[in-house]
């Protein structure tokens, strides 16, 4: 492996900062302010372009934090913003004494505006709505207005509560009607009783979100969303992390927990399973059952259990989680209605569906393999353990052991992750080189390089990237293209985020720390180009092949997000183009003639337009004949659309030896396996992207016999430089 990339980042970070980032002293006996302190001093020093803290920056941190906490509009009166509105200018100069004045008033008048809309939603669903007025309703709450009566406000909760409301009384109807197709004798419920009914659901949903979410949030959790408003001022990937938060990244990253491996959710006052992690202790245990609820934790050496009915869920986490080796005795209500106590030993648990996994795919009697990888994973603690780069090296070496020919790599829908897992996994594919440029702000260009001469796979290589592709997903797809290693298939451009973070434990910036835990902060400390010196930023990576997808004309890039840094170039690194015989430029022609004449494509395509157009409107009708008929209109609309789901490739997919032999000893595997290769046969993408790999392997073939052919003396086929 390389040299670990982690280090230098943070040392970079550092110096950035200058040496007075670790001899400044912080301290307030206020935990809140202590964190503002420490965050304004990191962002102003790290930041790779920092914000001025100025009226604009107060504007912006007052409209966000607002919209944040009261999207729709349904708690805040005009007289409350206006009492706000004194702060809309200062925001900057309380950041800079570490006042936060305005959190606390607005934070006070939010709880007191929830409690009046409990009140205010329980009598407006006591009563029937009237169908039959002619009424709209419109979603577009960004340029709503907010209300100035309480009059206003109940027929603002009133009307929103009627929207969700009438989607009820719709499938409620539709179900009588079924009933009575099925069932001739069936009796019918009248109107005043599906009409109830309808209510009665929404008022169970409400009931459930504000139980189960809003009650639950302490005020360390609306001080979070505060703080984000500040930090996301400063780019959309500068991010503060409470606590939990950061445990919770820490595990995405790394694809690793320690404790019973259940997925947890909150139903009530009551901690249910929601999942069993396939291959964790309680799965493997097999007396835990989706569906149980917890009712009391107790720990090895402790004697009393501790109750957490009605406990926030995060807190319960931290009782039930807990080392690997260490035992944790569950009381649980079983889903027959018995109660059980259960002993189990709390182990190391990954999570399969953030690793790459790997099929071989048939063509012709020719054998292809398709690996996809949800994210560049990582274990920042120990970066030699299981990580993206090492994985995908296993899972092309597993291919080729099956006689793999050609090979997809499937990066949609992949957000990135460890820069220095990217620069690894480029080098399975070259020679050696540079893979990535990366800079920090007055600092020199640095290039990142695979300086391992061995190839992993050098046979042919699509990339599969859609819109959703992101960070190190672009760097990966980017070199590949540059080195004219690979053919990248896709949308029109990937993400274009071009930035790196850092993650920052904030607890090592504070001597003495008697506040508690003050999280961390995700801090934007470069940008990285191209080898050919280009950004991705804003950009992205421009596929060679263009596809249309779901997502096609849907504003979901960097460029679509708030504070965006800006694209930019640099002078471009010295590398050598792939020496290989395949013809990209012929391939990736016959590629486009058959995407263009793909009826399955062209079908995406329309689909993508069609719920672009759906997702533009923002004024509904409450008057349900109204409403039936737009919905039956819609789905009329979408008939057309349903061949996309009937589609069938005539491809043949597998799974490798080695999952072949765990299936006999885990059947959830074998189900998640079997869902997969499913969905891979009506994956248009990969199946065109098994016809191109088909392509090189045929150009790879032909000029490798006129080589052979051609005569000593011959010039060979040159890489060129850059």
């Amino acid at each position: 492996m390389k040299r670990n990339y982690r280090y230098l980042v943070l040392l970079l970070l550092l110096a950035s900062a200058s040496c007075s980032f670790t001899t400044k002293t912080f301290s307030d006996p206020d935990k809140d302010k202590l964190l503002v302190q420490v965050i304004t001093y990191v962002l102003e020093r790290g930041h790779f372009d920092p914000k001025a803290l100025d009226d604009s920056f107060s504007e912006e941190v007052y409209d966000n934090y607002l919209d944040a906490i009261d999207p729709l509009k349904r708690y805040f009166y005009e007289s409350d913003i206006k009492e706000f509105e004194k702060y809309k200018y200062n925001l900057d100069d309380q950041l800079k004494a570490y006042d936060i004045t305005f959190f606390d008033i607005t934070h006070e008048r939010l709880l007191q505006r929830m409690e009046e809309s409990k009140v205010l939603y329980k009598a407006i669903l006591a009563e029937p709505f009237d169908y039959s007025i002619d009424e709209e309703f419109n979603v577009d709450y960004e340029n709503k207005s907010y209300v100035n009566s309480k009059k206003e406000m109940k027929n603002r909760w009133r009307q929103q509560l009627k929207f969700s409301t009438i989607s009820n009384y719709d499938d409620l109807k539709t179900e009588e009607r079924q009933n009575k197709e099925n069932d001739p004798d069936y009796k019918l419920k009248s109107e005043a009783e599906i009409e109830k009914e309808s209510r009665e659901s929404t008022l169970k949903s409400i009931d459930n979100y504000y139980t189960d979410y809003i009650d639950d949030l302490e005020r360390n959790d609306w001080f979070t969303m505060y703080v984000n408003a500040v930090v996301e001022g400063f780019d959309p990937h500068t991010f503060y992390f409470a606590p939990e938060d950061k445990d919770r990244f820490d595990q995405q990253m790394s694809g690793k927990l320690e404790g019973i491996g259940a997925r947890l959710q909150k139903k009530m006052d009551n901690v249910k399973i929601m999942e069993l992690i396939s291959g964790g202790p309680a799965w493997r245990g097999k007396e835990l059952e989706v569906g149980d609820a917890i009712l009391k934790v107790r720990q090895e050496d402790e004697k009393e259990a501790v109750n957490i009915v009605g406990m926030r869920l995060d807190d319960a986490i931290k009782y039930i989680k807990g080392p690997k080796g260490t035992e944790v005795i569950l009381t649980v209500k079983k889903v027959d209605g018995s109660t059980k106590e259960i002993t189990i030993v709390r182990d190391i648990v990954e999570l399969e569906e953030t690793y790459a996994k790997s099929s071989i795919v048939t063509k012709n009697n020719t054998k292809y393999g398709v690996i996809n990888l949800p994210k560049f994973y990582v274990d920042f603690e120990d970066y030699n353990s299981r990580n993206a780069a090492s994985d995908i090296k296993i899972e092309i070496d597993r291919l080729k052991a099956e006689g793999m020919q050609g090979l997809v790599l499937d990066l949609r829908n992949n957000g990135g992750g460890s820069l220095q897992t990217v620069v690894d996994m480029a080098g399975l594919f070259i020679k050696d080189g540079p893979i990535v440029q990366v800079r920090s702000t007055g600092e020199p260009k640095e290039i990142l390089r695979d300086k391992d001469e061995s190839i992993e796979w050098d046979g042919p290589l699509v990339i599969l990237v859609n819109e959703l592709s992101a960070s190190a997903s672009e760097i990966l797809a980017a070199a590949m293209q540059d080195y004219k290693r690979g053919i990248i298939i896709g949308s029109k451009q990937t993400y274009g985020k071009g930035t790196v973070q850092n993650v920052l434990d904030l607890n090592r910036m504070v001597r003495n720390n008697s506040n508690g835990d003050l999280g961390a902060l995700k801090l934007t400390t470069q940008k990285f180009y191209r080898i050919n010196g280009g950004s991705t930023q804003l950009e992205g990576v421009k596929s060679d092949v263009v596809v249309p997808d779901r997502y096609s004309f849907i504003d979901i890039g960097e460029k679509d997000q708030e504070n965006p840094l800006p694209w930019d170039k640099i002078a471009p690194a010295d590398y050598t183009l792939w020496n290989g015989y395949f013809d990209y430029d012929t391939t990736i022609q016959k590629s486009k003639e058959r995407m263009s004449n793909n009826s399955q494509l062209n079908l995406i395509a329309d689909n993508a337009k069609w719920i672009k157009s759906k997702m533009d409107e923002n004024t509904f009708n409450l008057n349900y004949e109204k409403y039936k008929q737009k919905l039956d209109l819609n789905e009329e609309e979408a008939k057309r659309f349903e061949k996309i789901a009937d589609y069938k490739s005539n491809l043949t997919y597998s799974s490798l030896p080695y999952e072949e032999a765990l299936f006999a000893k885990d059947s959830t595997l074998r189900e998640k396996r079997e869902r997969w290769h499913e969905s891979l046969t009506q994956d248009v993408y990969v199946e065109e992207a098994v016809n191109v790999l088909e392509d090189l392997k045929n150009a790879y073939a032909i000029k490798e016999e006129l080589a052979a052919a051609a005569p000593k003396n011959s010039p060979k086929v040159n890489s060129s430089k850059n």
